[in-house]
């Protein structure tokens, strides 16, 4: 009797059985705190998202956050990176439409943000910011952009141009807009 109550007091439920074979149960004790960490770090992930996703916007399966202090475009990009997410890369017109709005709610008064495509390993071939091909573009063609120059290797989303891009100098400081995925 007294070994039973031991039993089901160390069996309790959300608690780890310690019976049997002392390596099996290391493996398993291993294998149950793995799992355990494994939640715990998807739930930190969950928090951090809901976060960012009450201070921004949440469309598209993602969640888009202007970031107001102006940064050059690799510091821009590393930020977002920081906080789970890149630079966003608008897919489609009704993508770029929906930034350009919520950019324009979100920092009035600003012109240009840095979004996540950019020309810098290849001239005139544009990728994202996983060095992943385009194929939507909205390039401000009353000012024949993209320019072709070496020299301005990165992509702004310009409000002065109703959501149109244009390449800029990478060095330039501008605000930003990132994205963070929705799983």
């Amino acid at each position: 009797m007294f070994f039973l109550y031991i039993f089901s007091l160390t069996c309790l439920p959300a608690c780890l059985c310690f019976y049997g074979d002392a390596a099996t149960d290391e493996d398993d004790v291993k294998l149950q705190l793995e799992k355990l960490w494994q939640e715990v770090n998807s739930l930190k992930e969950i928090s951090a998202l809901q976060t960012v996703c009450l201070r921004g916007i949440k469309a598209h399966r993602k969640c888009y956050l202007t970031i107001e202090e102006p940064k050059h475009y690799h510091e821009a990009n590393e930020h977002c990176i920081a906080w789970g997410g890149t630079l966003a890369t608008p897919r489609d017109l009704n993508e770029n439409n929906d930034l350009r709005d919520y950019a324009k709610r979100s920092a009035p008064g600003t012109k240009e943000f840095w979004i996540g495509v950019t020309d810098i390993v290849k001239e005139g071939q544009y990728v994202d910011v996983n060095s992943m091909p385009i194929s939507y573009f909205n390039w401000d063609k009353t000012k024949k952009q993209p320019t072709g120059t070496k020299r301005e290797s990165c992509v702004v989303l310009s409000l002065a141009a109703q959501g149109k891009w244009h390449d800029e100098v990478c060095l330039g400081k501008k605000k930003y807009i990132c994205e963070y995925p929705i799983p």
